[in-house]
């Protein structure tokens, strides 16, 4: 059996649902209420695929290019530190966004399910809480519904972030994402350190 409370909070704030908030509010503004509700159950699926994807396929795949999971998480790190960086100096990161988004299935798509739900340490995440040596079967199944009732409150924020957005505006959703960035960048940082001790068994 698995800590499902540690299981779910670890999943909670990998996924980072607080930082999606502002995404999902500044990409989804000029659609329409049923529109809105059709993009926040597709990123929802499509994030959920993924990660899931990633518990199944993503040791094997590692495995089949000969790449250790630490160098995974270095890469992981760096890319989500770049990401980061571009929400704390150059446009917020909801702006910056924006100029990306043409339909409701671009935006369901990115940025909403790449990379802010399914971010780079949310795919490690996923692959490191179900290392097929560490966990049996039947825990990797228990780990993968923690996971999936994670993204289930990533959905019911998500459609209830028009009511959040009453109170916090544009503004406070950039800034919001600025120190998000800020949060995120030490989480990247955090994670290429991990992998560096990892890689040389420090």
């Amino acid at each position: 059996m698995i800590d499902y409370v540690a299981t779910f909070i670890f999943f909670f704030a990998v996924i980072d649902l607080i930082g999606t908030i502002p995404v999902f509010i500044a990409v989804i503004s000029k659609f329409e209420a049923n529109i809105k509700r059709k993009i926040a159950i597709q990123a929802t699926i499509i994030s959920s695929l993924i990660l899931v994807f990633f518990i199944v396929a993503g040791e094997p795949i590692l495995d089949a290019i000969d790449v250790p999971l630490s160098s995974f998480q270095i890469a992981g790190g760096i890319v989500l530190f770049l990401f980061a960086l571009t929400m704390i100096f150059g446009e917020s990161k909801p702006d910056e966004e924006l100029k990306s988004v043409h339909t409701s299935s671009e935006t369901a798509i990115f940025p909403l399910s790449v990379p802010s739900i399914a971010s780079p340490g949310a795919m490690l995440a996923a692959v490191l809480m179900t290392q097929n040596d560490q966990y049996t079967f039947v825990q990797q199944l228990q780990t993968t519904g923690v996971m999936l009732s994670v993204m289930l409150v990533v959905l019911l924020l998500m459609l209830a972030s028009s009511f959040i957005h009453r109170y916090i505006g544009n503004s406070g959703a950039s800034i919001i994402s600025r120190v998000m960035g800020l949060i995120l960048s030490s989480v990247a940082v955090h994670n290429v350190l991990e992998g560096i001790k990892l890689y040389f068994s420090i």
